[in-house]
């Protein structure tokens, strides 16, 4: 298990390993975990990093990002066997890439939210055949319609 002693050394790591990076950060939010101590934050206020805690006894307040890490786990690190570091970066930006821009979005009348067009016609509406292509290593597919 985990402790504090650990998570600081987690937290230098990175630190160090992400040099160049570390200061684009601007927040670092985690929960009461006994396993953040006072010396895991310093070692991001060390990096201008502002530290926030959620508040206690709220276990909701974690619940999109607890979402978030559920779908990318289920969707996509369940399914592909990660060859290292660069391997996941590239999945993970393939995978933000068709989130961001293929995958369709109900609050957005089934456009994504990097889809800057007005509304398409419904379904129905059009006699185009639908294309079928595999992004995220096979794992994901997008539809388009043929030109």
């Amino acid at each position: 298990m985990p402790d504090g002693a650990w998570a600081v050394r987690q937290a230098r790591n990175l630190a160090m390993d992400r040099a160049d990076r570390i200061g684009t950060l601007r927040f670092l939010i985690h929960d009461r975990e006994p396993v953040f101590t006072g010396a895991f934050d310093e070692v991001f206020k060390a990096e201008g990093v502002r530290i926030i805690r959620t508040l206690p006894r709220t276990p909701r307040m974690n619940a999109i990002c607890d979402q978030a890490v559920g779908t990318l786990r289920r969707e996509l690190l369940d399914r592909v066997s990660i060859l290292g570091e660069r391997h996941l970066v590239l999945v993970l930006g393939e995978r933000l890439d068709h989130y961001n821009g293929h995958r369709p979005h109900q609050a957005r009348n089934q456009r994504p939210p990097g889809d800057r067009s007005p509304a398409r016609p419904g379904p129905g509406r059009t006699q185009r055949s639908i294309r079928r292509r595999p992004v995220v290593t096979g794992v994901i597919n997008e539809c388009h319609h043929a030109a």
